[in-house]
């Protein structure tokens, strides 16, 4: 069903043309080319890693087929790559010495850069996927670091995927756990999908929405087979990321597949969190925080969910709206950074709106809150259900998994909603003026992360002070 579903789904496509997913997969590889690209000349894209693990293999395939092959373009395996737009430069540069198409080896980060590198010398470029560690091998625009901010960069997807199972199967497992998580986090996008369409301001697309969400609870179903390396599970788990990837293709926008649970991860990310840390040194995956952020989004549209948004005191709520200038005042408060408190600013005031504005805005909410709650309700999982399937797959459930104070975690659901102009459930709580409450409610003692961190203190025998504290355990 895989394979059709990718077929149908590439009729949809603006960039991308040829996708191949299967055992022994790089065989195709030069066949793969030539239908894409003819007979024009490659080059290799990898890093120390994945030149290894197939980016030779690759290389040897194409020249054996008698295509022009260039000499590899290899990123350093040590310190670890970061998509930042400072790589972006380097290999841009090194690619406007030839005409070469580019063939990506590698996965989330060398994607990434090639994507965007490859773009900005005006040619498409081809991936080869080395593990099912996230959903940007088919995405329109690429996740880079620039000026401070994590923000997507307008580009193409590749014209052409393939990736090898029997390659996928053999990759880290903490890498197939981040794709896990990062396919799992639709849950809570689409929540906020239907919220901003609701509310009308993005409305849903339907081949967008259909392409990421109609097969999502099956694509994340068995993530302990998955964790076990079950290649049907991997074959399923690469099949959703490649359809979730499709869907912002189709859609020109990461809306179809991001939502709060990534402003977390993004927030985290260009706030430090993953430079030098995690496991044995290497940053810690976007997967991982993705999926520590769906739990926190999922357990506060808990509490949302348990209101009456429909009983909003509106004429208190208009009155007490902040100015605009209030507003700015508010953001740079939160952010230390220069480059983010300048980014977060822009995207905040991107999506500001008035005090009428709001009146209006809150009274449609009271409208629609009967439909919406429902739709939401079963578009969502419950948190727990989310926090035991990620454990299944080997992800981290909470902030002490990815070395996150609690006190920054939960300055989070504030910090997050201002990075990014995309509606999401933290403008719906924050307009309504029950964010901060909420996130009271779920640090108290016997609140969703008031439990959690107790029952972690009683497992390492650290101390929580009040509801939130900084873990001992980083």
């Amino acid at each position: 069903m895989g394979a059709k579903l990718i077929e149908a789904a590439l009729q949809e496509a603006t960039d991308t043309q040829n996708v191949n997913i299967g055992g022994g997969a790089l065989a195709s590889v030069p066949g793969v080319f030539k239908k894409s690209f003819g007979d024009s000349p490659a080059v290799v894209v990898s890093d120390g890693i994945t030149f290894e693990v197939a980016g030779k293999e690759v290389r040897r395939r194409l020249e054996r087929a008698g295509h022009t092959v260039m000499e590899p373009y290899v990123f350093p395996a040590e310190p670890p790559l970061y998509a930042e737009y400072s790589n972006i430069v380097k290999l841009r540069d090194s690619l406007l010495e030839h005409d070469a198409i580019p063939v990506a080896v590698g996965s989330g980060t060398i994607n990434d850069i090639v994507k965007r590198s490859a773009h900005e010398c005006e040619r498409s470029y081809m991936c080869v996927a080395t593990a099912a560690s996230m959903d940007g091998y088919t995405a329109f625009g690429a996740s880079i670091e620039k000026d401070g901010l994590k923000q997507t960069l307008s580009c193409p997807a590749p014209r052409a995927v393939v990736a090898d199972l029997e390659v996928l199967k053999h990759a880290p497992g903490d890498m197939t756990a981040s794709g896990y998580a990062d396919l799992l986090g639709k849950v809570t996008s689409g929540a906020d999908w239907l919220v901003a369409d609701a509310l009308q301001v993005e409305e849903i697309d339907p081949t967008g929405w259909s392409l990421v969400q109609d097969h999502l609870r099956g694509w994340t179903d068995s993530p302990a087979e998955l964790r076990a390396g079950d290649l049907k599970s991997t074959e399923q788990l690469m099949e959703g990321l490649i359809l979730s990837g499709l869907g912002m293709q189709s859609y020109q926008s990461s809306r179809t597949a991001s939502g709060a649970e990534h402003q977390f991860s993004h927030l985290w990310e260009m706030e430090g969190l993953g430079h030098g840390e995690g496991h044995r040194g290497t940053p810690l995956s976007h997967g991982f925080k993705v999926g520590v952020g769906t739990v926190a989004i999922a357990a506060l549209y808990e509490l949302i969910l348990e209101r009456d948004l429909g009983d909003l005191d509106i004429e208190a709520l208009h009155a007490s709206w902040p100015t605009r200038y209030a507003m700015e005042r508010s953001v740079r408060a939160q952010h230390t950074v220069p480059d983010l408190e300048r980014g977060a600013v822009e995207q905040t005031l991107a999506k500001y709106i008035s005090a009428d504005q709001l009146a209006q805005r809150l009274k449609l909410l009271r409208e629609v809150w009967p439909g919406l709650r429902e739709k939401v309700r079963e578009q969502l999982m419950p948190a727990e259900q989310m926090r035991e399937m990620l454990r299944a797959a080997g992800c981290p459930t909470g902030p002490v998994g990815i070395g996150l104070s609690w006190e920054d975690f939960g300055a989070t659901y504030s910090g997050a909603r201002t990075i990014r102009k995309r509606y999401t459930v933290l403008d719906l709580a924050f307009e309504a003026g029950i964010l901060e409450e909420c996130v009271d409610e779920l640090f108290a003692p016997e609140g969703y992360w008031g439990r959690t961190a107790a029952s972690h203190a009683r497992t390492d025998g650290t101390r929580v002070a009040g509801s939130l504290r900084r873990s001992e355990e980083a």
